[in-house]
């Protein structure tokens, strides 16, 4: 990519919204740093910060420049704009610990360290910590007018609900921002959401009163699924980066299952295939739809870029493994962590080591007769069986009336299966 091909990248993919007059003749003319900022509200980043970290990954690989920037001081100050309250504050030692986890992350996506467009990873707390409220209210404050600040989108939707002064000067402080960044590693652009957009331009403004110079400003489009419902969430809540918040099965699981209309947009979002590539998954996708090959070779691309090829081998042997036609010896390799996660979606049973010992027959164990009623008779518990409907443990039963012998998975679990798709956890306690 040339550094002019960055804007006519994110218009392909689906993702440009806002551009400042000037921006495109900018990155066409020569490599410019840039930057995108990231709350470190929390440990980690999830699915809803893709579509900035993507944007950051294109605009490296179109020769620029680009920045990082996590609020450290920011993230003690919380940001109106897309929120319906204030949000809690939080420590500076949580914060550093989130900070050192969010950059983590974004190793995964973009080159640190290496060559004169390396990614660099900033925090504002490094400027701001000894930066005065007299100093402040001087040095930036006088800069821009009340009025100014009071026209912006993220103020007036907060105004009945109420805003304190803290969130109203965020504008500010992200404004600074983009003013040190200017001064100090030469960026001239501000990337975000476009719901930055009011919080991007009041930088630019600054960097015209103060520096008496020019900066600009794009915003990405606000992914958006096809349904309406709100992407990046499950019942469950965030789809997050970290694996011990989401585990990669249900990362995985998450674009596997996403619509038809959502993993075309998807694919040319939060993955690297070319225009042509994905033109030619879809024309294959369309020949056979049920087959899936758009949402596999979506989830197979992200989940082995945020977490790791092994990882998504795993998830997809799990998969056959639990789903498939396995054997009891493949179903046993399976470690708890994977095989916990596979399992949260289904039914949960619990028996203690003392019943399941003491229960005389398979007929017995599925039945009422345990408490754990799996089949809601013996009839039919018998019936089952007998057409060859019920597996333990991927064994088929072909005696329902046979004391059942039954070595645990990972010493605590029983899978049961019944018919083609049924299937009910036992935990042994």
């Amino acid at each position: 990519m040339a550094f002019s091909d960055f804007i006519d990248e994110l218009k392909w993919r689906g993702l440009l919204h806002d551009i400042m007059p000037g921006t495109e003749e900018q990155l066409a003319k020569e490599k410019t740093s840039g930057y995108i900022g990231f709350d470190p509200t929390a440990d980690s980043l999830h699915i809803g910060h893709l579509a900035q970290i993507m944007t950051l990954l294109n605009f490296q690989k179109a020769g620029h420049k680009p920045f990082a920037l996590v609020g450290g001081a920011t993230g003690m100050v919380g940001d109106p704009s897309g929120k319906s309250a204030e949000r809690n504050l939080l420590s500076e030692d949580v914060l550093n610990h989130n900070v050192a986890c969010v950059k983590k992350q974004l190793e995964k996506f973009l080159e640190f360290g290496k060559g004169d467009n390396a990614a660099e990873l900033v925090n504002n707390y490094d400027w701001f910590k000894e930066f005065g409220f007299l100093q402040f209210i001087r040095d930036v404050g006088k800069h821009i007018t009340v009025n100014y600040m009071m026209s912006k989108d993220s103020v007036q939707k907060r105004l009945e609900s109420g805003l304190s002064f803290t969130e109203f000067t965020y504008q500010l402080v992200q404004g600074y921002d983009f003013y040190h960044l200017y001064l100090h590693k030469g960026c001239k652009l501000q990337m975000g959401g476009s719901d930055q957009w009011g919080n991007i331009v009041t930088g630019t403004e600054l960097i015209r009163r103060k520096a008496d110079s020019e900066a600009y400003a794009l915003t990405t489009k606000l992914i958006t699924k096809a349904d309406g419902t709100k992407f990046g969430k499950t019942e469950g809540g965030n789809v997050w980066l970290d694996p011990a918040k989401t585990s990669p099965y249900k990362f995985y699981q998450y674009w596997l299952n996403v619509s038809d209309a959502d993993a075309s947009n998807f694919i040319r979002i939060f993955t690297q295939f070319g225009k042509n590539e994905i033109e030619g998954l879809e024309a294959e996708h369309n020949q056979a739809p049920h087959l899936r090959i758009l949402q596999k070779a979506l989830a197979k691309d992200i989940t082995c870029r945020v977490h790791s090829i092994e990882d998504y081998e795993l998830v997809v042997r799990a998969s056959e493994i639990l789903f498939g036609n396995a054997t009891s010896q493949e179903l046993a390799t399976l470690d708890v962590a994977t095989f916990e996660s596979v399992m949260e979606g289904v039914p949960h049973v619990s028996i203690s080591k003392e019943k399941l010992n003491d229960v005389v027959s398979y007929i017995d164990l599925l039945s009422e007769a345990t408490g754990m009623q799996i089949f809601p008779s013996k009839g039919e518990a018998r019936k089952m069986i007998q057409a060859g409907g019920v597996s333990i443990n991927k064994t088929k039963i072909t005696d329902g009336n046979a004391k059942p012998e039954i070595d645990l998975l990972n010493n605590r679990y029983v899978l049961v299966q019944k018919g083609k798709k049924n299937y009910f956890l036992v935990r042994v306690e």
